[in-house]
């Protein structure tokens, strides 16, 4: 089979409308991803010990399980647990499920940027009579969570290259996109590599977006950290 442009140029309309599903499922994976790990972080670091065990394994059985396992289980399996069940469409259940997934991971930069965090600022905090809320909103976070975005970036365009596997719950993603139309007209060359040079061309440039703040951030010294810290 040889590469016919005029096919291809006929496609790619139709696979870029796709393309959007196949962002917005990226979008709304990594907040619920970026919340949910934020929440299972502070979980873990509770001192009431029965719901610090329950987000460790939680944690522990998320990562432990490949994600297609998780994403057939909530749309085929959840719906058909007695009483409990019930039933997403294919791209709220695709999304739940990779920003279920990732958000165990995304749980792990967290608590490496909180631990970052020096001890005095714990104490400052406490000598100011802060609240444990205003010690997190206030002191904790903003210093935490800046020297871990390029971490969080990265993340974000793995997120990004798994959403091919949304096709298996039918959502209508772009590689899902390029199956119909393979199974339509008998060519999957055109189609199939479109899609492989849109992922490409979205993620690189990320990649690179997520080198350069790197950078930036460890020109700059830590004077953001120093910066946003509480002094006595």
């Amino acid at each position: 089979m040889t590469w016919d442009w005029g096919f291809a140029i006929d496609i790619f309309p139709r696979i870029l409308k796709a393309m959007w599903i196949t962002l917005g499922a990226t979008v709304v994976a990594y907040l619920i991803a970026l919340v949910l790990g934020l929440v299972l972080t502070l979980l873990r670091r509770t001192k009431i010990k029965p719901v610090k065990w329950l987000a460790v394994g939680f944690i522990e059985f998320v990562r432990s399980t490949p994600p297609l396992v998780q994403l057939f289980f909530l749309f085929y399996a959840l719906p058909e647990i007695p009483y409990i069940g019930f039933a997403m469409s294919p791209f709220l259940t695709g999304a739940l499920g990779l920003g279920i997934h990732y958000s165990t991971y995304i749980s792990e930069i967290y608590r490496s940027g909180i631990e970052a965090v020096p001890k005095s600022q714990w104490e400052a905090s406490t000598a100011l009579n802060f609240s444990r809320t205003q010690t997190w909103v206030k002191v904790i976070l903003p210093q935490a969570i800046p020297p871990v975005i390029p971490m969080l970036g990265n993340y974000l365009i793995v997120l990004f290259k798994e959403t091919p596997l949304l096709s298996a719950i039918l959502v209508v993603e772009m590689l899902q996109t390029a199956k119909i139309i393979g199974s339509e007209t008998w060519r999957y060359l055109e189609p199939i590599t479109i899609v492989g040079l849109l992922f490409l061309l979205l993620s690189y440039p990320s990649s690179l977006l997520v080198q350069h703040v790197e950078k930036k951030l460890k020109r700059a010294g830590g004077k953001h950290h120093a910066t946003k810290g509480v002094s006595l």
